[in-house]
């Protein structure tokens, strides 16, 4: 076959006359194509780094310095108050100085490039200054509070503890702030001068990395394609448009020209942790896991029935055009081969428990075929799932939403490499997810990624009438490679072991995903309130109602507005919202008395994510105030206390429209359902909702069977019916639905 013969540059026979060299030209033609693309890749980097380096200044604003100087000179005027003459002195004699007026031009040069360092250091220092002023957010929303995170956890439980309980926790926080946390609170001011962010590194190695149960459900999530159109229904094509609209996310990404995204359109927000969005993989270890992070990578590994292959991304230095890379993923699926002796379910060792895995790896993946073949997955840009069953959101049957999102939180356990950056998993009827691992990034993260490959998907690649990629394959690239595996019997014991711990915990999961027709943000708009706000207020309500009580209540916010951040928690369940809750649940109280404790309850929740927003949240410090204490050996009955209680219900706002790939007005179906994840806690709810545009908002509510007091389908109908109460109370009229 030919791309056997392409596989070695070159083959030597001995013959009587000596040694018989044959090169193949088209193998080092493509391994030159290959270090061209390398080498130009390293330029522009190099060319970005220089940029970076000085920005906000730039080559043509140095020029402008030289030449102004120099002008100046022409008119005899000495803007340099006589530095110029000062370095000129200074200048060696003889070469490169031969004549007065070479010693002129090199002093004038010298003293420009200094004036322009000067103002670049003038101009970071004063961009530093106001992009670390964030009073701007809490402009005609009253003034932050004062009082330390000790106190404010306090004002954030008083309300779900009787007195006892009260009393007990604020003795242990005067306790706490008077005798221990003045001493931790050293060290982690120590580390605040010297670590770029002083929460993210801790945040990522001791709430995601040293994690010893299973990643599946527990930490994943999953992202939706867009649910109210359809581009194609061919599983190839819509895979060969994705794929490259990917890679070609990637190389922007590489050369620094996607533009960050801006916190209300005035302030950018940190890019960090785009870095490690390809070409990273999850390594598990016995104690803790590691990010395996690669410069580059030239291929994607597929999962198709049982079997893994690896697809090429580039023909020498040229990335696959969607068609080429249609007709690769077209031949997987003819594939007929069946798998190899424990290769259908190898990849449950990623959703089973850490430390099983890592002893397997090490055990039966350190030699060999297998550590080739799992090098090949793991060093791959990105994983992708080939299903081979159809799941799609059809509005006339509530439940096709839920089983679409089943599908991407955990598959059968086996068909996703949990490990991977994300696995792209594509239907068979061309409908497309994700399903994300929770380490290198947060969901903001992925979204913009899935943002630009469904707008490119949809608006510039496109397909042909008969729903395939446009243009034309090339029929004479090497066939997918597959991999090759010999995978011992104890080693398929621990594969078995590890699928049926994925499957106990995917069965016991939940889900309920749904879309809210009656309004979305042009409705809450109306009310004069955050949609976010009138959310998270209808999530109290519907909660009390469906437990008859109040809980701790967790909202991820972003904290990207300084360096390298994360996320901070938003305490939802406030005083202001359970006044709310109350009088409602009570029924006599007036329309007015409740718009005023409504609107009391909103203001307090936007202060408070202004709060979590600019790093004056409460939970991420005194994490890390917990962290010192464990490295110390220091006891604090306060910090475990805070640092051990439940999160009974866990909500998410999924992010949208972070890049304006197409107007939202004019194609109002192209949206997508966002996404969701599995439950905190085992006797709690997990809830991720999307504000999509102005009618609609979706919903994805998760539960566990194996819990008595909880069930995710009859707290979704709650949330219905607590938005339609509230938005009853503004008497705004709501569309049909």
């Amino acid at each position: 076959m030919a791309e056997a013969h392409q596989a070695v540059a070159f083959q030597f026979t001995v013959t009587p006359e000596g040694v018989d060299f044959q090169l193949s030209r088209e193998v080092l033609k493509h391994i030159y194509l290959s270090g061209i693309r390398s080498w130009k890749k390293r330029l522009i980097r190099i060319k970005n780094g220089i940029l970076r380096g000085v920005y906000p200044g730039s080559p043509t604003s140095w020029l402008v310095v030289v030449m102004a100087t120099a002008g100046s000179s022409y008119y005899n005027v000495d803007i340099s108050m006589g530095l110029v003459y000062y370095i000129q002195r200074w200048l060696p004699e003889g070469r490169p100085y031969r004549t007065p007026y070479t010693r002129t031009l090199f002093s004038m040069a010298i003293f420009s490039t200094g004036v322009w360092m000067m103002g670049i250091f003038f101009f970071r220092q004063t961009l530093k200054l106001l992009l670390s002023y964030h009073g701007w957010m809490f402009e005609l929303h009253g003034q932050t509070s004062h009082l330390t995170r000790v106190w404010a956890y306090l004002e954030s439980v008083e309300h779900l503890l009787d007195d006892e309980q009260y009393y007990r926790m604020e003795t242990l926080a005067k306790e706490f702030e008077e005798k221990t946390a003045p001493r931790l609170q050293k060290y982690l001011v120590l580390k605040s001068w010297w670590a770029t962010n002083y929460v993210s590194d801790w945040w990522e190695e001791y709430v995601y990395l040293r994690g010893r149960n299973p990643i599946v459900v527990n930490s994943n999530y999953y992202v939706m394609d867009l649910v109210l159109v359809k581009n194609t229904d061919v599983q190839a094509a819509r895979l060969g448009n994705a794929v490259h609209a990917m890679i070609t996310y990637r190389r922007k990404l590489d050369r620094e020209e996607i533009k960050p995204v801006m916190a209300l359109g005035l302030v950018p927000m940190c890019s960090y942790q785009m870095e490690r969005m390809f070409n990273t993989t999850r390594i598990p270890g016995k104690d803790t896991d590691v990010l395996q992070h690669l410069p580059d990578s030239r291929h994607v590994a597929v999962y198709h029935k049982g079997r893994f292959f690896k697809v090429w991304l580039y023909e020498g230095s040229r990335l696959l055009k969607p068609r080429d890379l249609e007709m690769q993923f077209q031949r997987i699926l003819d594939d007929p081969s069946p798998p190899q002796p424990g290769e259908e379910r190898l990849a449950a060792l990623t959703a089973g428990g850490r430390v099983e895995w890592a002893q397997a790896r090490q055990a039966f993946f350190s030699s060999g075929k297998n550590k080739a073949a799992l090098d090949a997955i793991e060093r791959a840009a990105f994983f992708v799932a080939l299903d081979e069953e159809s799941h799609h959101y059809d509005p006339e049957d509530e439940a096709s939403l839920s089983l679409y999102g089943k599908a991407l939180l955990h598959g059968n356990c086996y068909n996703r490499w949990f490990d991977k950056s994300f696995t792209l998993i594509s239907f068979k009827n061309g409908q497309l997810g994700l399903n994300t691992e929770h380490a290198w990034a947060d969901a903001p993260i992925i979204g913009h990624l899935w943002e630009f490959v469904l707008g490119t998907d949809s608006f510039h690649l496109g397909y042909t009438e008969t729903g395939h990629c446009l243009g034309k394959p090339n029929p004479v690239l090497p066939p997918p490679q597959r991999l090759q595996w010999d995978i011992p019997k104890q080693c398929q014991a621990v594969i078995e072991s590890s699928y049926q711990v994925a499957k106990a915990l995917a069965d016991d999961v939940e889900l309920y995903c749904f879309q809210f027709l009656p309004f979305g943000k042009g409705l809450i708009k109306k009310c004069r309130t955050s949609p976010d706000a009138f959310v998270q207020i209808a999530l109290q309500l519907a909660h009390f109602r469906d437990r008859g009580k109040f809980c701790l209540t967790y909202e991820a916010s972003m904290t990207r507005m300084f360096r390298e951040g994360r996320t901070e928690t938003v305490r939802s369940c406030t005083r202001e919202s359970t006044a709310f809750v109350q009088a409602m649940v009570q029924g006599h109280h007036l329309n007015e008395d409740l718009q005023r404790l409504f609107r009391k309850a909103a203001e307090k929740h936007q202060n408070m994510y202004r709060l979590a927003m600019t790093g004056a949240g409460i939970d991420r410090h005194l994490f890390c105030l917990y962290v010192v204490s464990k490295y110390l050996g220091v006891e604090s009955p306060f910090l475990a206390e805070v640092l051990s209680e439940p999160w009974r219900l866990s909500t998410s706002q999924i992010a949208q429209f972070q890049i304006r790939m197409f107007d939202p007005n004019k194609y109002p179906k192209h949206l997508g359902a966002g996404g969701g994840f599995g439950p905190v806690a085992d006797d709690g709810y997990g809830v991720s909702y999307m504000i999509a545009g102005e009618n609609t908002i979706f919903f994805h509510v998760s539960s566990k069977f194996s819990s008595s007091e909880t069930n995710a389908q009859r707290f979704g109908n709650q949330i219905r019916q607590a938005l339609l109460d509230i938005a009853n109370l503004f008497q705004v009229p709501k569309a049909d639905g």
